[in-house]
């Protein structure tokens, strides 16, 4: 996926707080829903924005999807922000 894809799913305070909860470990889309006060239905689309972001990946056992974060997305986007900011993340003035 696009740097473009991976800001606008990180630009959604939920979606960054879900990332936070995967940052743990693996969990179930309902295990993540009890974490917020939406519904389940709404979860559901914050982890399809994530999920077409590459942000995480997702793996089904019998009747639950259990979703994990992919640092490689993240890792790569930060280093376009170093790049951007002179390649040493901070300006000397």
């Amino acid at each position: 996926m696009g740097l473009q894809e991976t800001l606008k799913a990180l630009a959604d305070p939920t979606r960054r707080e879900i990332l936070n909860l995967l940052k743990g470990g693996r969990m179930s889309a309902g295990e993540i829903t009890e974490h917020f006060p939406v519904t389940a239905a709404s979860i559901s689309r914050h982890l399809s924005v994530l999920k077409d972001a590459d942000l995480v990946r997702d793996k089904r056992e019998g009747k639950f999807i259990y979703y994990e974060i992919n640092t490689s997305v993240l890792e790569e986007t930060l280093l376009w922000m170093t790049d951007l900011m002179g390649g040493n993340g901070c300006d000397e003035k």
